[in-house]
């Protein structure tokens, strides 16, 4: 096995068929060296004689397609691609397709330094010399920066939906036009490149599309197609990839407990007759909501107990159209639907949105995994689709009409990723809920076809369960309410055990001193040079080197300026809270 399939992998911390994606690329490389030029027909004989079932590449290049059920993990993938073929090959140019504007946002945040989801942690080359990030919206700024060695590796990324407006009525894209910098177009620029490697992602969804018959004439060495869904829909249905490498099926994945367990749930008894549309999408709604709020205490509660990150969970609504989306957006934001509590945190996400509500709606979308961000509902109509790689859906309420084999298709797959990237023996934290009430059978008896790709699990709720309040209570030591101090990672449903009696201090930056304080003292506790004993710790010596060491530690949310924010007394709150302690 080559080195670097084995240091990529221990690095990037791949899971087995991620890193099985990567052993096979490592053997396309030895039986069919990727090049310029190459004989597809003797490229195609090598591989398939190896891997039966690429039968064609489809293309005028050899292209292999790595079928990756949702939620194992396709963007890490790519970077451990992009990794294996610089370091073990010398590869230095890489093109990236997404298939719209959301994960085109998406893979420019992953394949940019120090963000959350950077897909080149652990790479050591790549901390030093990090590869240029090319985009489509940079590359003409960036062109009289391609011939700079100090970036031998180069990244770009392009959205083939913006490429596919370009060349609408068989016009040229920008891609094409002269750049004055380097004396041709960018396209020509790239299509001369002797180690050009092209990756696809979500390939199905634009593998006919007018851009990728303008992208396919760059010729790379070699295309890397990855996809959940290896086939092509016509009218005359689903049409297979003839190029898939490797196929590891949604199945599998949760076989494996790669994924989240999904779960159709009703409530117990549910009977519709007599209820209008109207009336069942509101109960299917509010009893969506109502789970939601059991989860997101349930995953405040996991985290706490096992020092965890808390996950803020949030809940998808599949709406009919626009109009039915925003119907909904208003009865979410009213005072009477849950007390008004979901005023400003739920976005609609379709067509509607244009300009500045469009580019607001985005940004909302792609934070909806931060916990400081406010967003718990997202109302879609058909916009959320394959990419979307939020780890933190956990309830699913389908208003739409639809077939239950499109249902489980299109919506499972957006709330399949697990938080913590395992299962945790926890049901709600691994489970996700797809509140179903009048389509509950129907799904359970799709999802129990001998061809279904998936199995459900069913859930049936009473409703006093639906309609219980639950909330996650945290006891904290007496100093610690004295003193006022907050639990870490305080949420909205966060309640706190035994505050009857006022805290010495309410105001959050005496607080956070407060805390400095009490973390100081607790430390020198064990430094008996420091502190002979916790009774010292008012004497007039000692608390000057608290105030001086606090002071160090202290970083105001704020600098003070006159008039704008009052700088606390840090010597009077050592003061309060050292005697408190002693």
């Amino acid at each position: 096995m080559n080195r670097h399939v084995n240091a990529i992998s221990g690095r990037l911390s791949l899971r087995h068929p991620q890193r099985r994606s990567l052993e096979i690329l490592d053997r396309i490389t030895e039986i069919s060296p990727p090049k310029k030029d190459t004989d597809i027909q003797a490229a195609l004989a090598a591989i398939s004689s190896e891997f039966p079932s690429v039968t064609d590449f489809e293309r005028d290049f050899p292209s292999l397609c790595f079928a990756l059920a949702t939620g194992v993990g396709k963007t890490r993938l790519m970077g451990a691609f992009i990794s294996y073929l610089h370091l073990a090959h010398g590869f230095n140019n890489f093109f990236v397709l997404s298939p719209n504007l959301t994960i085109y946002n998406k893979l420019i945040a992953d394949f940019t330094p120090n963000t959350r989801k950077y897909v080149f942690t652990g790479i050591a080359e790549f901390a030093t010399e990090a590869p240029a990030l090319i985009t489509g919206d940079n590359y003409e700024g960036m062109a009289g920066t391609l011939f700079d060695q100090l970036h031998r590796c180069k990244v770009n990324v392009f959205n083939i939906s913006k490429i596919n407006s370009e060349v609408r009525g068989g016009k040229s894209p920008r891609i094409k036009r002269l750049s004055e910098y380097i004396g041709e177009s960018y396209f020509d620029y790239l299509a001369g490149l002797p180690d050009l490697v092209l990756l696809m992602d979500e390939s199905h969804r634009y593998r006919a599309s007018a851009g990728v018959r303008a992208i396919n004439e760059l010729k790379p060495v070699i295309g890397l197609e990855l996809t959940a869904t290896p086939f092509v829909e016509t009218a005359r249905g689903p049409v297979p990839f003839k190029n898939v490498i490797y196929d590891y099926a949604l199945g599998k994945a949760m076989e494996d407990g790669f994924v989240k367990e999904p779960a159709v749930v009703t409530r117990k008894n549910f009977n519709s007759a007599g209820m209008s549309r109207e009336e069942v999408e509101k109960l299917k709604l509010e009893d969506g909501v109502r789970l939601h709020e059991s989860v997101k205490v349930e995953l405040e509660t996991y985290a706490r107990e096992s020092a965890n990150e808390i996950v803020k969970p949030f809940l998808l609504v599949i709406a009919r159209d626009t109009t039915h989306a925003s119907q909904l957006l208003q009865l979410i934001e009213s005072d009477g639907f849950f007390e008004g509590r979901y005023k400003e945190k739920v976005i609609q996400v379709d067509s509607s949105q244009t300009g500045a509500a469009e580019e607001k709606m985005i940004e909302s979308l792609l934070k909806v995994e931060h916990t400081d961000e406010p967003t718990e509902i997202v109302i879609h109509v058909n916009m959320l689709k394959e990419g979307w790689d939020v780890t933190n859906l956990y309830t699913i309420v389908p208003l739409r009409a639809a077939n239950a084999r499109i249902l489980i298709e299109q919506s499972i797959g957006r709330g399949l990723r697990l938080p913590y990237g395992k299962r945790t023996g926890v049901d709600a934290v691994d489970r996700l809920n797809i509140v179903a009430h009048d389509k509950f059978q129907e799904i359970v008896d799709e999802a129990r076809r001998k061809d279904s790709p998936i199995q459900l699990r069913t859930l049936v709720l009473d409703a006093e369960e639906l309609e219980k309040k639950t909330e996650t209570v945290v006891s904290q030591s007496q100093l610690a309410m004295k003193l006022g101090i907050q639990p870490e990672q305080q949420t909205a449903s966060t309640v706190v055990a035994g505050t009857s009696e006022p805290p010495a201090f309410t105001k959050p930056e005496e607080q956070k001193i407060a805390q400095i304080t009490y973390d100081v003292i607790k430390t020198w506790e064990n430094q008996p040079q420091k502190l002979p004993s916790v009774t010292h710790v008012t004497k007039p010596e000692i608390q000057a080197e608290i105030v001086r060491e606090v002071t160090e530690r202290y970083s105001p949310a704020q600098i003070g300026l006159e008039g704008v924010v009052e700088t606390p007394d840090i010597a009077a709150i050592v003061a309060k809270t050292s005697e408190l302690i002693a």
